[in-house]
């Protein structure tokens, strides 16, 4: 139908056309150009790739007169300080992991994941709908920034290692690259945790530098090669159930964006969000099996080194919830939310997978 004769049908006069244009091309609203640093370098199409999919809806929402410039890692930041570029207004907003700041607080963490925490989907209806957004926004507040929804990479690997780990006596003196609050809960069992960027982490392994190296999953891993060098490859990433990625934005910029373009950057950040989702569970798999076929040795972690891992977790959330009240009051409002949904996501999880599992038996 010509859109002439729709606007008949429909009884819109010239002002309902009008009304209904205005806003789908931006005729009156600024031209806005803003900096986007991330924390991933070119070559990770999924993480990299997700934060493009943000910038490239937002153009074509706005009629491309709201535009945002993408920045690989170490492009015009390090991939470890976009949030400082994006505090103190260097770029206007930025793409990248929560949880990489936990060195400021370790409040951060939830922000992305928390160790032994929940899985993609629960994570997502927290902060969408648990209030999880909104504390968490009240915390950034005062780092001068809000973040939006932009990405989730689902449940990761748990990473690449030298030599085979039977025991938790294994990982005493390991130096682990592993990001965020995890690196706190293996430093109770002797690990040395490093917190690399991406792009830093196969140099490092190369080196010696570090003796294992977790980053998130197959698709990902295999793009950057660590099976050449650490072949055992570990599930699961217990530290990372379903962890979000963010748009930090500067709050004095957000602050002063047109209504409309406020909205049109949320919704570009949850498009974002489930196509980084999407692709990741239309690549890991095949880029599993291809891994496999290259040599990588696969292995579950072993009984003994998850419960020590999740006695470290619990010991260390508990801790630092007893000195900081940021962290306390993110952390009781993420258990008080899955505490109440607990019965549900484990019917609706466990319930799923035992159908699934038996379907292929049969």
């Amino acid at each position: 139908m010509k859109r002439r004769d729709f606007i008949k049908v429909t009884g819109l006069g010239a002002a309902g056309a009008a009304t209904l244009a205005a806003p789908a091309i931006a005729q009156s609203m600024p031209e806005i150009k803003w900096r986007m640093p991330t924390s991933w370098p070119k070559s990770l199409d999924t993480l990299f790739g997700g934060a493009e999919m943000m910038c490239k809806m937002v153009a074509e929402a706005t009629d491309n007169k709201f535009q945002i410039q993408i920045f690989a890692a170490g492009e015009i930041v390090p991939g470890l300080q976009v949030l400082d570029a994006v505090q103190n207004g260097t770029c206007e907003i930025g793409h990248t992991a929560s949880y990489y700041y936990f060195g400021k607080d370790p409040t951060f963490t939830f922000g992305s994941a928390v160790p032994f925490g929940p899985n993609m989907r629960i994570n997502q209806a927290w902060y969408m709908q648990g209030g999880g957004r909104e504390v968490l926004n009240e915390f950034y507040k005062g780092y001068n920034v809000v973040s939006l929804l932009a990405g989730n990479t689902g449940c990761q690997m748990g990473g690449w290692f030298r030599k085979e780990v039977n025991t938790p006596e294994d990982l005493s003196g390991m130096k682990f690259r592993i990001g965020g609050f995890a690196g706190r809960v293996l430093q109770k069992l002797g690990v040395v945790p490093q917190q690399l960027a991406g792009g830093d982490i196969y140099p490092a392994l190369e080196k010696g530098t570090i003796d294992a190296a977790e980053w998130v999953g197959p698709y990902d891993d295999e793009k950057l090669g660590f099976y050449k060098i650490a072949p055992h490859y570990y599930y699961p990433g217990w530290w990372e159930g379903g962890p979000m990625l963010l748009a930090f934005v500067n709050l004095d910029k957000w602050n002063a964006l047109p209504k409309y373009y406020q909205s049109v950057l949320e919704q570009a950040g949850h498009y974002a969000n489930n196509y980084m989702m999407a692709r990741y569970d239309t690549a890991n798999p095949l880029a599993l099996k291809k891994l496999l076929a290259g040599g990588a040795k696969l292995h579950a972690f072993s009984p003994a080194i998850m419960d020590a891992c999740y006695k470290a977790a619990k010991e260390l959330h508990a801790e630092v919830a007893a000195t900081n009240p940021n962290f306390k009051k993110v952390h009781d409002s993420l258990a008080k939310f899955t505490g109440d949904g607990y019965a549900w996501f484990q019917v609706a999880e466990v319930g799923y997978d035992i159908f699934m599992a038996r379907r292929s038996q049969s």
